[in-house]
């Protein structure tokens, strides 16, 4: 290990993570105080500010014109602490991944109101960035749209270096549970595995009709489409009335109260397009399905 990092590895107890929680423990105290005292402390936290600001970037120009101190410099900048108070500062800018996750950042609202989601698989420098639309977005007839008008615009806003957004193919196959395979998984299903409920075997769903259940409190509708499981509350996105007396076509569920048309395979509705079915995680293991309420 080189002495640098020796250093900076001295104190193993100290992290970024605690170190801005204690600050914002001080930052909620400071939400209490009256404009004038905020207003004060505002201006003593830019003067210090500036005045660090200045301090490090006088001590990097002096470790520039040394080649030995500039490695160490590197090396040194690698360190999560040390990147986060010169990114704070503005002297070092942020990587193309932060700025890509960035821009994801602004579009994954709107993709979640719809029960989707979008993710970044890889960045192939100098241009090209692969992502992947989860949920909803993934094999929606209108995942074109959202890709070209939504994703791409964004990335490329944040990253004009970026010229090529390519969508990955496939789904996301889950780690296994206790052993068993995990497939079919919705775009939520890869966080924490506490809240999955089992609520049925997977042939006991019929392929593109609806089966009704509850969770809980909640009745979800789960349909099958070959090796995709969906699963949405039952209820219409219209006026929230319940859909399971709906007469199903193809893979199309008709609400029996006012006619609104729904795909099941990705929950968007085809008589009103801004508005969605919403949408629950669900995944199969071996032969059972399992939900977790979003």
């Amino acid at each position: 290990m080189s002495a640098t990092a020796t250093v900076l590895s001295e104190d193993s107890q100290v992290n970024l993570d605690s170190l801005l929680k204690d600050i914002q423990s001080l930052e909620s105290l400071v939400a209490d105080w009256d404009e004038q005292q905020r207003n004060t402390l505002q201006a003593l936290k830019k003067a210090h500010d500036d005045l660090n600001k200045e301090a490090f970037t006088r001590l990097i120009r002096a470790l520039k014109t040394d080649p030995a101190a500039l490695s160490i410099l590197k090396e040194a900048v690698a360190d999560e602490i040390v990147y986060a108070v010169l990114r704070h500062h503005g002297i070092v800018k942020a990587t193309l991944h932060e700025r890509v996750e960035d821009a994801l950042e602004t579009v994954r609202p709107s993709l979640k109101s719809h029960g989707g989601n979008v993710e970044l698989v890889e960045i192939k420098p100098p241009e090209t960035v692969i992502i992947r639309l989860l949920g909803a977005c993934d094999g929606c007839p209108a995942s074109a749209l959202t890709l070209s008008e939504g994703v791409e615009k964004a990335i490329k806003e944040y990253c004009p270096e970026i010229t090529t957004i390519k969508k990955a193919k496939g789904g996301v196959t889950a780690a296994p549970v206790d052993g068993v395979r995990v497939d079919f998984v919705s775009p939520f299903a890869r966080s924490e595995d506490a809240g999955w409920v089992f609520v049925c075997k997977i042939d006991t769903i019929p392929e593109g009709q609806i089966k009704v259940t509850s969770v809980g409190d909640n009745e979800v509708l789960l349909s099958r489409f070959d090796n995709k499981v969906t699963c949405y509350e039952n209820s219409c996105a219209h006026m929230g009335m319940p859909l399971d007396m709906g007469e199903v076509n193809q893979g199309i569920l008709v609400c029996p109260h006012h006619g609104f048309e729904y795909s099941l395979e990705t929950g968007e509705c085809l008589t009103a397009p801004e508005v969605q079915l919403h949408t629950h995680a669900v995944r199969v293991i071996g032969d059972k399905v399992e939900v977790k309420l979003s």
